[in-house]
């Protein structure tokens, strides 16, 4: 439930949420970091214990699997993944390993993923992901939120989630997190055939763009996912992209969300959008 006294204290002191969202896989062994570099889009392999990096996990297709949070322990890489794919991609990743000496486990009840949400203006900066013992505290001096609550901070920030902003039809490049989730320095990885067609051929030209939007302040009702986003032409209305979240922000007094809309569309400005019979007006950017 969300919980404005807890907004408020998160944007003065920030605050943690467990991500009951995330589950957590490991890989072992002496060929961790080397296998584990030919299938996800980031640079893995130099990871020092401590140090950790997002990155996407990819079809040949250059199309979304998973995203994932490598933490580097000394022993182990710890992947922090969507919960609900957890057991699928433990019995995927499991069955690419040939002849290297790696192990991929199952640890959703050794370890809890939490997220730390710095203080100050929520409409930007990162979130950072912390992977702990289970039933250990994050280990950090903030106040621990709620899960709604801190939905709202991460939509006002622009930052997209899988299952829900992100899905296994997503590119990255559609999704706008390449430049936290991809190396264009690295070596071969699945899918970079695409990745670097549509980003050194094509000019990074995607279909579609995942965007933020600002309802006008005088509308109260928040849209679910799947709500259209439509412009209005000379003649009559075109759809241009679907709402995947939204939430009412506290600190802009108006509803805000994320969406994907066409690529000639992305930097338009005014639009609509349509739910459930009612038309918001909305700003994009």
């Amino acid at each position: 439930m969300f919980s404005l006294d807890g907004y408020r204290a998160l944007r003065t002191n920030g605050g943690v949420v467990r991500r009951t969202d995330r589950a957590v896989l490991a890989v072992t062994g002496a060929d961790r970091g080397t296998w584990l570099q030919g299938l996800v889009t980031n640079d893995v392999a130099a990871l020092a214990p401590g140090d950790s990096r997002y990155a996407a996990y990819l079809t040949p297709q250059g199309r979304m699997i998973s995203d994932l949070n490598v933490v580097a322990r000394p022993d182990r890489l710890l992947l922090d993944v969507p919960a609900p794919l957890a057991a699928s991609l433990h019995k995927r990743l499991d069955g690419l390993i040939f002849a290297e000496d790696a192990q991929v486990l199952d640890q959703r009840e050794a370890y809890d993923v939490w997220t730390a949400v710095a203080p100050g203006d929520p409409s930007g900066g990162a979130l950072t992901d912390i992977i702990v013992d289970t039933g250990h505290p994050p280990g950090v001096a903030y106040p621990e939120i709620g899960f709604d609550t801190f939905e709202v901070v991460r939509v006002e920030r622009g930052i997209p989630r899988f299952l829900v902003d992100m899905t296994e039809e997503t590119i990255p490049l559609e999704a706008g997190i390449e430049d936290r989730a991809i190396s264009f320095t690295k070596g071969c990885y699945v899918g970079q055939e695409v990745i670097v067609r549509v980003t050194h051929r094509g000019g990074g030209r995607v279909a579609k763009k995942l965007v933020r939007w600002h309802a006008v302040p005088s509308a109260a009702i928040v849209p679910l996912a799947g709500a259209r986003i439509v412009v209005a032409g000379p003649e009559t209305s075109r759809d241009i992209g679907r709402v995947t979240s939204a939430v009412f922000s506290p600190a802009r007094e108006a509803v805000v969300g994320l969406g994907y809309v066409h690529r000639d569309f992305q930097h338009r400005g005014e639009a609509t959008v349509v739910w459930n019979g009612t038309v918001i007006a909305i700003v994009i950017g």
